[in-house]
């Protein structure tokens, strides 16, 4: 999967697009999914052109990589999920079933969430 400039979270990195915004700094943006499938449900995004983790773990500046991941703990904390717990997800690629070409991990909670994947397609 090729990096598309043109992308919904490039879009909304350039303004082009509005989100509902709950943390930012330098490396990275985080808002509230249009279409959350939990209470809590939260995009954490690095600012830099990156399609996935891989491209981000390869490319991405220790600065970035550290910004990223404090990122995502920091605000689960503020969003008060650290006690009770919560999730975090990134697709990747066909299998993964990723839609958009820019790195984005997924918060998700407020209630609990079940499994991750149904045992009943587990090989």
């Amino acid at each position: 999967m090729a990096y598309d400039p043109n992308n919904v979270f490039a879009r909304i990195l350039r303004g082009e697009l509005p989100c509902r915004k709950i943390y930012e700094d330098d490396h990275v943006l985080a808002f509230h999914d249009i279409g959350p499938k939990a209470p809590v449900h939260v995009l954490v995004i690095p600012k830099g052109a990156y399609v996935s983790m891989d491209d981000f773990s390869e490319r991405a500046s220790d600065a970035e990589v550290a910004a990223l991941t404090r990122a995502v703990g920091r605000i689960a904390r503020d969003l008060g999920l650290a006690a009770p717990g919560y999730r975090i997800l990134s697709n990747i690629g066909g299998d993964g079933h990723q839609e958009v070409p820019h790195l984005h991990i997924h918060i998700f909670g407020g209630r609990p969430l079940g499994r991750m994947l149904d045992p009943a397609i587990a090989p």
